[in-house]
């Protein structure tokens, strides 16, 4: 591990990983909001890697100028824009991961109490599906969707969560070494508490703000939703996936750091 001791303090290594596709409405907002401060003195010293999905508006010279690291992925989805952050991750030996989407409809500062909240080996997820959900943030739709895909889960798998479509988790290293996934795009979310409850990992969930996003939405309600149960059943089915490449590993770094 690459801690540091600072004044007598152990200073562990966190990540803050942003999936990013054309969010260079949000994300220098988002950005400019994450609580460095508050983490350091927690113990904790962040960097954010962005991982872009090939965006073909301003968002990696966004991250760029902010002095994040910016990785380019191989192809495009979700799903693999976290396994590469993931495995940005371990390489760098960071302590602890958190992601979240750029698109403004998370608090960059609900990662404190989750941060609180972690333990050696555990999973923490941000519940958006609580009184602290921004009235436009989701349509009724969606809502329903989201209760259904949560409570599916539940029932094929047994662990304890109470939104498994968030986009807002956190990672102990141990834990982040234990994720077996293969998703290529939205169903990763479902993938990754498949994987917290086959391989034993505990997870905790703890409320977090959610407000409408900025920019054109990604998720489609049929579709999509259709995607993250056939995950889930596909999973429980076949509990070790075939792993998916990521690309060839030519992977474009770029950097101001």
């Amino acid at each position: 591990m690459k801690n540091n001791i600072r004044e007598g303090v152990l200073v562990k290594r966190l990540m803050i990983l942003l999936p990013v596709l054309n969010e260079a409405e949000g994300l220098g907002v988002i950005l400019k909001t994450i609580p460095y401060k508050a983490l350091e003195k927690k113990g904790w010293d962040a960097e954010v890697l962005i991982v872009d999905g090939k965006s073909k508006d301003a968002s990696r010279q966004i991250g760029i100028d902010a002095g994040c690291n910016v990785i380019v992925q191989p192809s495009r989805g979700k799903g693999e824009a976290v396994r590469v952050g993931i495995d940005h991750a371990i390489r760098n030996t960071y302590d602890a991961v958190v992601m979240f989407d750029a698109d403004q409809t998370y608090n960059p500062n609900d990662m404190l109490p989750m941060l609180e909240h972690l333990r050696p080996g555990h999973v923490v997820v941000g519940n958006r599906l609580t009184s602290l959900m921004s009235n436009d943030a989701m349509s009724p739709l969606n809502w329903i969707g989201n209760h259904i895909l949560t409570w599916s889960a539940v029932v094929l798998y047994g662990l304890e969560i109470h939104d498994v479509c968030s986009g807002y988790w956190l990672f102990d290293r141990q834990a982040l070494l234990r994720m077996n996934l293969n998703s290529m795009d939205f169903e990763i979310e479902a993938e990754m508490y498949a994987q917290c409850a086959i391989s034993g990992i505990p997870l905790a969930n703890i409320p977090v703000s959610y407000g409408a996003r900025i920019g054109e939405a990604k998720l489609g309600s049929l579709r999509d939703g259709s995607s993250i149960l056939r995950k889930l059943l596909v999973r429980k089915l076949f509990p070790f996936p075939v792993e998916e490449e990521l690309g060839d590993g030519k992977l474009a770094f770029e950097s101001n750091h």
